[in-house]
């Protein structure tokens, strides 16, 4: 898990569901999928949503792209607001 990106109103982080730890052999034995995806937090709301398959893929290509152009972070936030409209899971410590 890795944080990409936190301010007041959200948190972005990136999700390697079935990456082994750090010094963990890969597991061999049966076909994986690979499954990663980002969780997005919007901060003001309390909501989280959580992209993966083609909307993973769609939002890696969004950070592709500001690695690229270094936007604003009113830039980043609008963007990021726009995928916090799809958030309906309460964000819930556990």
């Amino acid at each position: 898990m890795n944080m990409l990106y936190d301010s007041d109103a959200f948190a972005v982080v990136h999700i390697l569901a079935n990456a082994p730890l750090d010094g963990e052999p890969a597991v061999a034995d049966g076909p994986q999928m690979p499954r990663h995806g980002f969780e997005i937090v919007d901060k003001r709301s309390g909501k989280e949503v959580y992209l993966d398959g083609s909307w993973a893929e769609m939002f890696q290509s969004q950070i592709t792209q500001w690695q690229q152009t270094m936007p604003s972070q009113e830039e980043v936030e609008d963007t990021l607001e726009g995928y916090a409209t799809l958030a309906q899971m309460p964000v819930v410590m556990h």
